[in-house]
Order: C-alpha cells, then sequence, then structure tokens
C-alpha cells in the first residue's frame, strides 16, 4: 500500500471481527514499532501482548469499557483479537543519559525540558497503527488512567508506566466517532513557515 494510502486509511476502529490476528503478522506490527525513533536511542518502550479473554475483560473493565466505551462503542478492548499495552520507562532514559557520551561536560545529566519518553512511544504507536493498517487490520487506542490497577493486573515492573491499550483486530461495521463531525482544521491553519 502507498504511504499516502496508508496514512489516510488509518482511524480509529472500535468494533472488531472475532477472527484471530495472526501471529505472523503481529509480529511484523512490533517489528516495525522497533523502528521507532528515541531519545539518545534509549528505547524505553515494552509492550505486553494479551489475547486471553478473561484477561482482556480485566483490561477492558480496567479501562472503563462497562461505563463510558459501552454507552458509546461496541466493547473494542475487551472484544478485540488482540491487546497490545503499551510502556514506557522514564527510568530507562535517565539510565541512557547518564551513560560517558551522553554526560554534559560538567558530568551530569541534561536537564529534561521535554519528557521524551511520552514523545517517543507516541511515534511507536503510531507505527503500530500504520503497520496493523498495512497488515489489513484496524486499531483503537484508550489511554490508561489506572496505572497501578494496570501494573498489579499484568505484573508490569515499577519502573515502566503504562500508557495506553491498542486494540486491534479485523474492522467490523462501527460507529464512528462524533468529534469526527469538528473536522480537520485547515492546513494553512496548523502549518507555519519562518515565522508563526
Amino acid at each position: 500500500m502507498e504511504f499516502e494510502q496508508l496514512v489516510r486509511k488509518r482511524r480509529m476502529v472500535r468494533n472488531f471481527q472475532s477472527k484471530p490476528v495472526m501471529r505472523s503478522a503481529l509480529n511484523r506490527i512490533l517489528e516495525a514499532a522497533q523502528h521507532s525513533p528515541s531519545a539518545g536511542f534509549s528505547q524505553g518502550w515494552a509492550y505486553l501482548v494479551v489475547t486471553d479473554p478473561d484477561l482482556k475483560k480485566k483490561i477492558g473493565r480496567i479501562q472503563g469499557e462497562d461505563d463510558f466505551y459501552a454507552r458509546r462503542f461496541h466493547k473494542f478492548v475487551s472484544e478485540a483479537p488482540v491487546l497490545i499495552v503499551v510502556c514506557t520507562s522514564e527510568h530507562l532514559y535517565h539510565e541512557r543519559y547518564r551513560e560517558p557520551d551522553k554526560l554534559k561536560e560538567d558530568g551530569n545529566e541534561i536537564e529534561w525540558a521535554v519528557p521524551f519518553w511520552y514523545f517517543d512511544i507516541g511515534c511507536a504507536c503510531m507505527l503500530i497503527f500504520l503497520a496493523a493498517v498495512n497488515e489489513g487490520l484496524a486499531t483503537a487506542f484508550t489511554g490508561v488512567f489506572h496505572a497501578e490497577e494496570m501494573r498489579r493486573l499484568l505484573g508490569i515492573p515499577s519502573h515502566f508506566h503504562p500508557v495506553g491499550v491498542i486494540s486491534i483486530g479485523y474492522p467490523d461495521k462501527d460507529i464512528k466517532s462524533p468529534s469526527l463531525k469538528r473536522g480537520r482544521r485547515p492546513v494553512n491553519d496548523v502549518v507555519h513557515y519562518e515565522h508563526w
């Protein structure tokens, strides 16, 4: 698929067929995510793949599926064939930036004006979204608001922060988000050259 077509086809799908996702396709998607950029090549991400139905239901409950999502959409967390819980580790970035080639001249770690661990996991998620579309699949993303509960359920190490859950599967007819009625902002409103 051409890149522009791939980008335009990607959207959040909130209903999936029960058809399983081939492990080979999932492996290609996760391999693509490994090519995401990261500050200092820290690669502070981790992915927890979940296909067990009971575990997906528990994750769906943590994600508020029984309340918010069930009123507006299908149960696209617990009913998706595959969930990927995406995590990032601020600790790994500090560890990397305390290595000799990253220390400042005074021997100290840089000051983090921007928490790049969040930027980088966002880039990795976008690669997952696009790679899934390239495989003929669809995705949806829900942010994790109950990180400690998710961490306990899945045994996530304390220095990793679960950022979100990506639902993956073959798309089924779904209800598009009413937010889409807003339309895209015109390019002239968001792109500026030389000065604002």
